[in-house]
């Protein structure tokens, strides 16, 4: 196993200091040691990123495509080694931890096909007038390119869709950016194979050295690295508490830089009544999938429930809690993601007001001494609700909160009051009043990235179109995504060039266009040649 950090196209453990992975199923440590990264190591990576910057900016994007290509390659060639590790780092099965890895390479893929295509650098040509009058006009062309050295934290949730090769790392490399990755401690044997694979990648496409680094590194070093000056954007995935950290420190330099932070979110679910009378049980079998799957241990889990009392409410809750009732236990990724769970949920079952619908969590078998968690129901009124800003606090595991409201006018201020998120659904049919349907989702339009209609918010489809990320606090910029193309945005920036003759313009300027991109050419798209 590797257990140094990975500086550019070398290996390297100068500290004295280490630490040890541990198994979420046995709760033991894992024999290797992985090294924590000294000041000359940090300072050593962010030279040569910032070295390599100034090659990689001017890579083709061709070139950027094939290397891509073969980091996905890489990954294949070792993905029996990697999903092992994957799955002893954090108690998925192997199955899910497969789901992980062909998504992760299928998100490589697709960045590859979107460098390729081309026209997301947003290549705009407005040509010379000489005889305009009062004024000729000049020729100004304007295209995106690369911000420069990202720093990306790996999620402790998905060790490799948000992680060292996730959705940050590959966007920031497909926009012409370098990388440094801040491998998660929860899972470095996964980091090292997974890095092993992209400089092997980087060799074989002869990319500057430098364009991707490894570091294993305390809390204190990381804010070191989002505050030097050669770093231009960050890229995290967690808890709210170290997003603003790394926000905060970011405004603290001397110029400040983009922090692209996915914080916390709760996802709240509506069902109306006409779902809940025609499609009752299916639902509640959906739900209590979605709650239980990965222990709960997602962005996009469903933990807020909002329905409004009718007839058929009750019997809904006891499916639901049926069905969450017989879901086996799992693992979380940590005892210290294990103790947080349940001082949160702890906290919130003392407020008045609110019910458990199982026994109290300190009675399952996870007070036993597993790591293992089972999903877990509690409800409170609307006016509960309504009256307690903590009770929208994320509690990361599989507990949910269903909050009960008597009438839709109190369906209505309770949507009203809920803070920003990732994602809303509404489960909804025909029965269901259009307008309360339209004026839900005109609510719920304003607070959120993605809306699902009739489904579940698990499950973040890898493409184009899709958003991940909404207003503050879900996010730190709601004007972007951490998943899909449109990611690459978050590391690049516009520039003009005025005047320029064609020798001097980036080749998606230039008029024989000879990427055959897409481009807007007075007004008009088009790929053709000027």
């Amino acid at each position: 196993m590797l257990t140094s950090n990975f500086i550019g196209y070398n290996r390297s453990a100068n500290g004295q200091d280490s630490f040890q992975a541990e198994s979420p199923e046995s709760g033991e440590k894992l024999p290797e040691s992985f090294y924590w990264a000294t000041d000359g190591e940090l300072e050593e990576t962010v030279a040569l990123s910032a070295n390599a910057f100034e090659v990689y900016k001017k890579v083709s994007l061709l070139a950027r495509a094939h290397f891509l290509e073969a980091i996905a390659q890489e990954l294949n060639n070792d993905s029996t080694a990697i999903i092992e590790r994957v799955s002893l780092e954090t108690g998925y099965p192997n199955g899910r931890a497969r789901n992980e890895f062909v998504r992760t390479c299928n998100q490589v893929l697709l960045f590859a096909k979107m460098l390729r295509e081309g026209s997301w650098v947003d290549a705009r040509i407005d040509t010379a007038d000489a005889e305009r009058k009062p004024a000729a006009k000049p020729d100004i062309r304007r295209l995106l390119v690369p911000l420069g050295p990202v720093v990306v934290f790996g999620a402790s949730n998905f060790p490799l869709a948000f992680s060292t090769i996730g959705g940050d790392t590959v966007s920031a490399l497909a926009a012409g950016c370098p990388v440094i990755v801040k491998a998660h401690p929860l899972h470095p044997g996964t980091n090292a194979l997974v890095s092993l694979a992209i400089v092997r990648a980087a060799l074989h496409q002869r990319m500057p050295e430098g364009v991707f680094s490894s570091l294993h590194l305390t809390n204190e070093m990381a804010e070191q690295l989002v505050m030097h000056p050669y770093i231009k954007a960050v890229g995290f995935t967690g808890s709210r508490s170290t997003g603003l950290r790394l926000y905060e420190a970011a405004l603290k330099r001397d110029y400040p830089i983009p922090v692209y932070a996915e914080m916390s979110s709760i996802n709240p679910v509506v069902v109306l009544p006409g779902a809940i009378h025609t499609n009752g049980a299916v639902i509640a079998a959906g739900l209590a999938d979605a709650i239980s799957l990965g222990a709960g241990q997602f962005c996009t889990n469903p933990g807020l429930l909002i329905l409004v009392n009718t007839a058929d409410t009750e019997h809904f809750i006891r499916q639901l809690a049926n069905a969450t009732n017989e879901k086996a236990p799992q693992p979380m990724l940590s005892k210290a993601i294990l103790k947080n769970y349940f001082e949160k949920l702890t906290g919130i079952l003392s407020l008045a007001g609110v019910s458990p619908l199982h026994d109290h969590p300190a009675g399952h078998e996870e007070a036993k001494g597993s790591n293992k968690v089972k999903p877990f129901l509690f409800e409170v009124s609307g006016a509960t609700f309504l009256a307690n800003i903590a009770l929208q606090e994320e509690v990361f595991g599989p507990a949910t909160m269903i909050v009960r409201c008597d009438g839709f006018d109190e369906l209505a201020a309770v949507l009203e009051f809920i803070e920003s998120q990732l994602t809303a659904t509404v489960h909804a049919t025909s029965s269901d009043d259009i307008f309360l349907q339209q004026k839900i989702i005109g609510i719920l339009a304003n607070k959120v990235g993605r809306i699902i209609f009739n489904g579940y918010p698990t499950g973040v489809e890898v493409g184009d179109a899709m958003q991940h990320g909404g207003p503050y606090p879900s996010t730190s910029d709601v004007r972007f995504t951490s998943v899909g193309t449109a990611a690459v945005i978050r590391f690049v920036r516009p520039i003009a060039f005025q005047d320029f003759p064609d020798s001097l313009l980036p080749p998606a300027l230039q008029r024989s266009n000879p990427e055959n991109i897409l481009r807007k050419v007075n007004g008009q798209l088009t790929s053709e040649k000027l």
